[in-house]
């Protein structure tokens, strides 16, 4: 059983939070990644909860907004008291899978995407996990990036 309660939803770029908006546009400004966001295939705001009391018994909360393109993976993570976080690859450069079908999810079980490979700007290999409520929404987007990351390989 997840650590984390998530709830994710398919939602347009007009009803991102202003500052989550503004984060994705900077980013893709600085790394002159062009008008992706015109390409969008879906996007989806991931809202995850922590089940057990954080340090000092604090409930943590976790705002995740995932962005797919043909040939984009892009997602920014907004934490209490921090200023939202961007990271992006091309998805020809990067293995996707279901995080449930990893040898990790035996240990941590969770459900979501695992990223493995080069990230935008980063000088050496890297992984993540983009968390998603298993449901409707999270199912679809999971599938549909699974799809788009096999589709910018061939």
């Amino acid at each position: 059983m997840s650590d984390w309660k998530r709830r994710t939803k398919e939602v347009s770029l007009e009803l991102l939070s202003s500052e989550m908006a503004n984060a994705i546009q900077s980013y893709i400004e600085r790394y002159n990644l062009g008008p992706i966001l015109s390409e969008a295939r879906m996007l989806v705001q991931t809202e995850s909860e922590r089940t057990r009391k954080g340090l000092f018994g604090r409930m943590e909360i976790v705002k995740m907004v995932v962005i797919v393109t043909p040939r984009w993976l892009v997602w920014s993570v907004e934490q209490p008291n921090v200023k939202p976080v961007v990271l992006s690859a091309q998805l020809d450069h990067v293995t996707v899978q279901d995080y449930a079908l990893t040898p990790f999810a035996r240990l941590v079980p969770d459900s979501g995407l695992q990223v493995s490979g080069m990230f935008t700007n980063a000088s050496e290999a890297a992984s993540a996990f983009i968390g998603l409520e298993q449901g409707d929404a999270g199912d679809r987007f999971k599938e549909i990036v699974i799809q788009a990351a096999q589709d910018a390989k061939k």
